[in-house]
């Protein structure tokens, strides 16, 4: 399929209705909150600095830094000293922060249900065993009763690909059930979209959205490990405890009332139930002409209990002016939050005794804010200083669906007409210096040729990320600025070890994504090998320090479906 199928359809469904307002935002910064006295910082990229930062940010203290807790505002006060210490000027005007709206909704599961009638039989889904389910209505109570299922395959509605799961439907009411990825994946074939390479119509965020717009009253995802690139816990530690939107007021796109995911499992029972082999149904749903299948007597009932409470969280953010051309900026990204104390979100009885329930967030993204508080110095004693202005953000937000990045771009500080490009760090692989550097989404854009040099000057080769089929362009917060058009590079470390090969850089990406991905076993390891993570740090550094140094506005590449965006936000930059 053509680079157009990447986001022909793609503008994130982010949103949550309002409520009245509870708490106020998080109080400022306390003055200063200087990293501990024994660690004495330097100006040069050094795995030693970069180990202290994720240290600190990933510690217990900070309780897994959730926005809207006391770890996000432990958070603040620490990159605020840093950027402080740094000597760089505050991002939003005079202030640190870009307040960004959002809506806590923390489903009641003990005084919620859901279930499944077909017939006079009825199956009891229970949360996190047979299903995940959420609403981001901001309703305190939600209910769906006797909703007829219908299996609508991958949920795509695309017209450039003459592709259309809803075609002659009327869901208005019903409960869709919905298949992960794109059509082309599991069936292998790679002339459906782009085969195993993921586009936007195979993210679970396109799905919700489009059931939405259809008018459907709930959607149910089936997981799939492969399909979705991660295990069933990723999903049910990810939708358990507070989940949190954007109001209305800042992303009015259509909701639906209810959404979630069924396992496999349940899934399959589902569909033998109603006299259906599961996966015969999704074998024709990757077939072109495929139509919507009902399920037959099967409704689908629930009702969700949730606590709703509004408040704020903040992006932070920091600035240092370009000499010459300081109204035009590259913007560095990485987001802070993570998942929280799930014992705390739960109430003590909710673990285990010695359980660890801190998520503590120390590769996913610790490593990244770490990265850019590197990159920061490095420009604080760069000489000559940038021309352009160097914008460091580091966004809330981002476990929740980009939020924070979403909103940033809806009300940036620098135009994004006037963003040369945006740089993204986000979970550094700890593999150890390696003879690749993955360039997520490669062939994107024109930002690839100024990474390639600097990377081939430390012997190292640009290659495609593994696991395309997994959609890793699509799940990181520079996807927030690439719909506008900004040139986005989302790069890091390979997996070909200069010593010890391919296999042991696998190994430790496979442990990474079994053992330690959205789980409390995410923890900072003092026998890191971060020499390759300073490699990576220095080549994303030496991206930045180029294009702030000179006059290029890099874009995408021909027949990438971000590119007219760009044009039309430089055309605008020019006629002003």
């Amino acid at each position: 399929m053509k680079r157009t199928l990447l986001f022909a359809a793609a503008t994130l469904a982010l949103a949550a209705c309002s409520q009245a307002p509870e708490p106020a935002a998080p109080a400022e910064p306390v003055a200063q909150a200087p990293a501990p006295a024994e660690h004495g910082f330097g100006p040069e990229i050094s795995a030693e600095d970069f180990a202290q930062h994720v240290k600190v940010l990933a510690s217990d203290e900070f309780g897994g830094r959730a926005p809207g807790t006391d770890g996000e505002q432990k958070t603040a006060d620490y990159l605020v000293a840093q950027f402080q210490r740094l000597g760089l000027q505050p991002g939003n005007g005079d202030s640190w922060f870009q307040e960004v709206p959002m809506v806590e909704t923390t489903a009641d599961e003990p005084a919620s249900n859901a279930f499944i009638r077909i017939g006079e039989a009825q199956t009891a889904l229970g949360f996190g065993t047979d299903m995940a389910l959420g609403t981001r209505t901001a309703q305190a109570e939600v209910k769906v009763d006797a909703s007829e299922m219908v299996f609508v395959g991958y949920g795509v509605n695309a017209p450039e690909a003459n592709w259309n799961d809803y075609a002659g439907l009327d869901v208005k009411g019903k409960t869709v059930v919905i298949l992960v990825n794109d059509p082309g994946f599991h069936a292998g074939d790679a002339e459906l979209f782009s085969g195993k390479k993921m586009t936007y119509y195979g993210r679970w965020t396109y799905k919700f959205e489009e059931a939405a717009r259809q008018g459907a009253a709930a959607a149910l995802i089936v997981h799939d490990d492969a399909g979705a690139g991660y295990g069933w816990d990723v999903v049910k530690n990810s939708w358990s405890g507070a989940q949190y939107d954007l109001p209305a007021s800042a992303d009015p796109e259509p909701r639906l009332p209810l959404q979630g995911w069924l396992t496999a499992e349940a899934a399959t029972k589902l569909f033998a139930d109603a006299g259906l082999d599961f996966e015969a149904q999704r074998a024709a749903a990757g077939k072109p002409g495929f139509s919507a299948v009902d399920l037959g007597e099967a409704s689908f009932s629930a009702t969700l209990k949730s606590t709703i409470k509004e408040s704020s969280s903040r992006n932070i953010l920091a600035k240092l002016p370009g000499s010459e051309r300081p109204d035009e900026a590259i913007v560095y990204t990485a987001h802070w939050d993570h998942l929280g104390d799930h014992g705390a979100a739960h109430g003590a009885e909710a673990a285990g005794e010695g359980e660890d329930h801190i998520y503590n967030g120390a590769i996913d993204n610790a490593t990244g804010v770490a990265g850019v508080l590197e990159i920061a110095e490095a420009f604080t004693v760069q000489d000559p200083k940038p021309k352009r202005s160097v914008v460091f953000l580091l966004v809330t937000l981002e476990e929740s669906g980009l939020l924070g990045s979403k909103y940033y771009a809806a009300n940036p500080v620098i135009p994004l007409k006037d963003t040369v490009a945006v740089v993204n760090l986000d979970a550094m692989p700890v593999v150890g210096p390696t003879k690749d550097f993955v360039v997520i989404g490669l062939g994107n854009s024109e930002l690839d040729q100024v990474l390639e040099p600097i990377a081939a000057a430390q012997g190292r080769v640009l290659v495609e990320e593994d696991g395309v089929e997994k959609g890793f362009f699509f799940r990181s917060d520079h996807f927030s600025f690439a719909k506008f058009g900004v040139p986005a590079l989302y790069a890091k470390g390979g997996i070909d070890h200069v010593e010890k090969g391919a296999e042991f850089g696998r190994e430790v990406q496979a442990n990474y994504g079994g053992v330690l991905y959205h789980k409390p076993a995410d923890e900072f390891d003092p026998a890191w090998d971060l020499r390759g993570i300073v490699q990576d740090l220095g080549a994303l550094y030496g991206v930045g320090k180029e294009l702030a140094g000179n006059d290029a506005w890099p874009n995408y590449v021909e027949g990438n479906a971000f590119k007219a965006a760009r044009d039309k936000s430089r055309a605008d930059a020019a006629s002003n």
